[in-house]
């Protein structure tokens, strides 16, 4: 474990170095331990593939003991005794969502550049697309987005060098070694490769993103038509 400052109202915990299942069980591990330790002045805790960063306000910190020119190291201390010893194991088992995808067409503009740079066809970028089992390590970026490991490895494909201005709401694209998809009309330089009729981001329910970090999430091809049919029974 490392832990670093970003500025003065900040710690970045290292729980890491790869993005893979073991470092996101610890990061969960360590983001439980400092959330049930409720450290003084901490005003965030926010994880990643490999770290959580913890915000926190200087002025409370010294309100609360700290010393006003060592608040960073007071803060490490406690951070350090609380992950001494954190919980053996960070899962929470996730579910299993298969998410509906429409391949290819307008809907997926870029499948073609991602079958070229694979040197498959566009229907076997497709089958190998949709029978792998993708891993949340993380959801951010904007509301609903998560970041999938688990993309074969012949599919990777490098993000386009001219980022769209838009990208639909639902677009499922890959970025280098990731897939994800966009849950709202944003900018994006991912190559979009379908789209789901489902949404990601729900503001009025609770969860508000379909998906969470630990879930596990499985593609299934469908036709145009049964996207239509899907979205309209939104």
């Amino acid at each position: 474990m490392r832990i670093t400052t970003l500025g003065d109202t900040a710690l970045r915990i290292e729980l890491g170095d790869q993005i893979d299942e073991p470092t996101h069980r610890r990061v969960q591990a360590a983001l439980r331990a400092l959330e049930a330790a409720r450290l003084p002045a901490v005003s965030e805790l926010t994880p990643a593939y490999a770290t959580v960063t913890l915000f926190y306000d200087p002025v409370g910190a010294v309100g609360a003991g700290a010393p006003a020119a060592g608040v960073a190291g007071w803060l490490e201390a406690r951070v350090r005794e609380v992950l001494a010893n954190p919980p053996k194991s960070g899962t929470t088992k996730g579910r299993t969502v298969e998410i509906p995808v429409c391949y290819g067409g307008d809907f997926g503009p870029d499948l073609g550049v991602v079958a070229a740079q694979a040197d498959l066809s566009p229907g076997e970028v497709v089958k190998r697309h949709s029978r792998a089992e993708y891993f949340v390590h993380l959801v951010g970026f904007a509301p609903g987005f998560a970041y999938l490991g688990g993309l074969p490895k012949e599919l990777a494909t490098p993000r386009r060098a001219t980022p769209r201005t838009m990208v639909p709401a639902g677009s499922l694209g890959i970025g280098g070694a990731q897939t994800g998809i966009y849950p709202l009309v944003t900018p994006g330089g991912w190559n979009l490769i379908g789209r789901t009729p489902r949404r990601m981001f729900r503001p009025r329910e609770n969860p508000p993103t379909l998906l969470s970090a630990g879930d596990r999430v499985k593609f299934r091809a469908i036709t145009r038509e049964e996207f239509a049919a899907m979205e309209e029974g939104k």
